[in-house]
């Protein structure tokens, strides 16, 4: 069995990627960013992607990437998910690059390993991997249709777009109309991408590239909701020691208290699960059972430990000034991506046959 403690390059690697986000994405300027035309930190991006490589980390060292694997990915993820950092690694880095990888498209893997382009996969992002999800119609060499919900379309370079004729193309941003749609979670915005005749190179086949892309993201979204659901641990905590109530600290009560308890056992809980997920898809041995398990029990751990961190932070949790609303509504938002926590729980049970059985009555 693989041992799911974090190794010393692991650690490593995550006190960088913290310090250069602590330097880079603090709240105030996310929360700006929220507000104007341009969610992405761009800046923030070529910083993690370019100079740190971290774009390459799942691309083999041949094509320009890192040659490392999904765990190290994982540790990126709790970092940027810590920071609700308005960066599309999970969108480029790990989706439109497993698609990439299924397909062997070396050229434009060194492009995303590189940082000179970013990926999308043209694919709703609550669709489940194995799920039914939209394609375009291919006629006369041309692609055409509407593809929803498509997150981190905006900034993408390249679109990785499933055709009706069961292959996956990749489509130049720039020869399509993207039309950005309203989100809940203002840092990962959604778009609508509108295809008119415009031209595709084929990689492969779309079934078996979109499964693995999705089953990676699913499980690689768990660390994300793990880092989410840590930052929103570590600051109530913090708070409460110091809010005072009665002169005394609110953190004090037995009832908080319990509340907190409760609240870490979960999140431990959920860290095992998210490093077995991702020590999963690094090592290919019972992928698909660790990854319905994680994304089984990471949305509503996520978005409890956010929620409680608002009521707990009290009135300037309601704030828009306070970072915790840009949580919440990360938690919420990736409780639907890739697959709610009840589709998954659906799929376990297929997995591990423990289908539900009908009773019939006499």
């Amino acid at each position: 069995m693989s041992d799911l403690l974090y190794a010393e390059e692991e650690e490593a690697l995550r006190a960088a990627v913290r310090d250069l986000l602590t330097d880079h994405c603090d709240a105030a300027g996310v929360i700006a960013r929220t507000e104007s035309d341009t969610p992405h930190d761009l800046a923030l991006w070529k910083s993690l992607a370019g100079a740190m490589g971290l774009a390459g980390l799942l691309i083999p060292e041949e094509l320009d990437g890192q040659g490392a694997t999904h765990r190290e990915a994982a540790v990126v993820l709790e970092e940027l998910g810590r920071a609700v950092a308005p960066v599309p690694y999970l969108t480029s880095a790990v989706v439109a690059t497993e698609a990439l990888l299924e397909c062997g498209a070396d050229d434009l893997l060194s492009r995303l390993a590189s940082a000179t382009a970013i990926g999308a996969l043209a694919v709703a992002l609550n669709v489940p991997a194995g799920g039914a999800h939209r394609t375009v119609r291919l006629e006369n060499g041309g692609l055409h249709g509407e593809l929803t919900g498509i997150a981190d379309a905006v900034v993408a370079d390249v679109l990785l777009v499933p055709a009706d004729d069961g292959g996956l193309y990749a489509v130049d941003a720039a020869a399509v109309t993207i039309v950005p749609q309203v989100a809940l979670d203002l840092t990962r915005p959604l778009a609508t991408v509108v295809l008119d005749g415009a031209p595709g190179r084929l990689l492969g086949e779309a079934g078996p590239a979109v499964r693995r892309a999705l089953r990676a993201g699913a499980g690689l979204l768990a660390s994300e909701q793990l880092g989410l659901a840590e930052w929103s641990l570590t600051e109530t905590v913090a708070h409460l020691k110091d809010r005072k109530q009665f002169n005394r600290p609110v953190g004090g009560f037995q009832a908080v208290k319990h509340r907190l308890a409760q609240l870490w056992l979960e999140v431990v809980s959920l860290r095992a699960a998210a490093r077995n997920a991702a020590d999963a898809l690094a090592t290919g041995e019972d992928t698909d059972v660790a990854v319905t398990v994680a994304q089984a029990y990471a949305a509503p751990v996520a978005v409890r430990a956010a929620e409680e961190a608002l009521q707990l932070h009290g009135g300037i949790g309601m704030t828009w000034e306070h970072p915790v609303h840009l949580h919440l509504k990360r938690a919420k938002a990736d409780s639907i991506a890739y697959g709610t926590a009840g589709a998954h729980r659906e799929v376990l049970a297929e997995l591990v046959d423990l289908r539900g059985r009908q009773v019939r009555l006499r």
